[in-house]
């Protein structure tokens, strides 16, 4: 099991030298990847009232393909988006966008995505909230097409090229993508379409669950569901020898990355959250793992 971060960026979002000294550090400690969150805009609660999401409009967000652009020169890290909100973009920018990063890190790139909650975010990007579950699955298979495919023309329900291409090709072809999922809906179509998935949930029954419906679903579709991979956190609560059991759940459990995260609790600065990263990284020995 690959064990990464979450890059706290809803604590140290605004700070990019930190960003920056947190990406290096976490490199020279051993961690394989860094996770980043995505929210092109947030909500002011009080207009929207009553508001119930987690973010909002003073929740510090950095844009993951750009910022991966400036990590890709500074770290060996594996950049991943968890997750990328894709109907609310359009898909050939982001085939764009995607590619690009994957070339700057030589490959070391997997894109995230989900449809999200935030329709006050889709309405300011002009994309329509109510079927981005339907539009995301004929997104994935264009953005396969076009990290594959020198021309390409496609004619989808929603999405339209015609004898169009990108250049440069991205290092993989295709790109992995990976589903966000919490929901049956979201389950079937990371087993149906996804080289991987983020559960939302602790092992448990309700993990099981998802993993079965993933399953069933991989299975309908012709796939081997032993080739869909699943991304997991472990959470800091303050207690190392709990997090060390829930990593070591995870790995019972068959993950095959998890991305440790330690925001919203009470850390910080940035070397708070480097303090705890180093001592999970002594206590997992990561340094002595390959990467």
């Amino acid at each position: 099991m690959h064990i990464g971060v979450v890059l706290p960026q809803t604590e140290i979002g605004a700070d990019t030298a930190a960003i920056r000294r947190y990406a290096r550090r976490v490199d020279e400690l051993g961690y394989h990847h860094v996770m980043v969150y995505d929210h092109v805009l947030g909500a002011d609660p009080e207009f929207h009232a009553p508001w119930t999401g987690s973010y909002d409009v003073r929740t510090t967000f950095r844009e993951p393909m750009v910022l991966y652009g400036y990590l890709a020169a500074l770290t060996e890290l594996e950049l991943v988006t968890g997750v990328l909100v894709l109907p609310q973009r359009q898909t050939a920018l982001v085939a764009k966008q995607a590619a690009e990063v994957d070339l700057l890190t030589g490959g070391r790139f997997r894109l995230g995505v989900g449809v999200g909650w935030n329709g006050v975010e889709y309405e300011a990007l002009g994309k329509r909230f109510r079927d981005r579950g339907r539009r995301s699955d004929e997104q994935v298979a264009l953005l396969r097409r076009l990290w594959t495919e020198e021309i390409v023309t496609f004619a989808g329900e929603h999405e339209q090229v015609t004898a169009a291409g990108i250049a440069p090709l991205p290092v993989q072809r295709p790109i992995p993508v990976w589903f966000g999922a919490h929901s049956a809906a979201a389950y079937r179509r990371a087993g149906r379409l996804g080289d991987g998935w983020f559960p939302e949930m602790a092992p448990g029954p309700a993990l099981d669950e998802a993993i079965a419906i993933i399953e069933e679903s991989a299975r309908d579709a012709g796939r081997d569901p032993a080739d869909i991979g699943m991304h997991a956190r472990g959470r800091w609560k303050g207690d190392l020898d709990g997090l060390v059991a829930e990593i070591r759940a995870w790995r019972d459990k068959r993950a095959t990355h998890l991305a440790v995260d330690t925001m919203r609790q009470g850390l910080t600065t940035v070397d708070d959250h480097l303090d705890v990263l180093e001592r999970v990284a002594e206590e997992l020995r990561l340094a002595d793992l390959p990467r």
